[in-house]
């Protein structure tokens, strides 16, 4: 079992930043994979980033080039570092890992919330 907790949500005006972390606990577990979802009311979720453990990473094409992810494996946590926020990335984010053999664990989500 894999315990997430994730952090750094909060209300910022267009144009500014946020950090959100998620750090992984539990017991005799290895992370393949760490990702970053969101979902907005009467939406879908959605991938946003995601970086493997070898730290390849992806992006949904409406974040490139403002938000970036990253891992610290010693920690088991992953980040979230958001730029140049824009209202439409409002949304719940949530982090999700899946741990070898294939398990995936999702966290309680954090609201980010853009005002224009």
């Amino acid at each position: 079992q894999v315990q997430l907790v994730e952090s750094g949500g909060g209300l910022v005006q267009a144009g500014g930043s946020l950090r959100l972390s998620c750090a992984a606990s539990g017991r005799n577990f290895n992370i393949n994979w760490m990702g970053w979802y969101r979902q907005a009311p009467g939406k879908q979720r959605e991938l946003v980033a995601a970086i493997t453990s070898g730290g390849r990473t992806n992006y949904a094409d409406s974040v490139k080039g403002r938000f970036t992810i990253s891992r610290d494996n010693a920690k088991d946590t992953v980040y979230l570092q958001m730029n140049s926020l824009k209202p439409e990335d409002t949304a719940v984010y949530y982090c999700k890992v899946i741990i070898t053999p294939g398990y995936q664990y999702w966290g309680q989500g954090t609201q980010v919330t853009v005002s224009s």
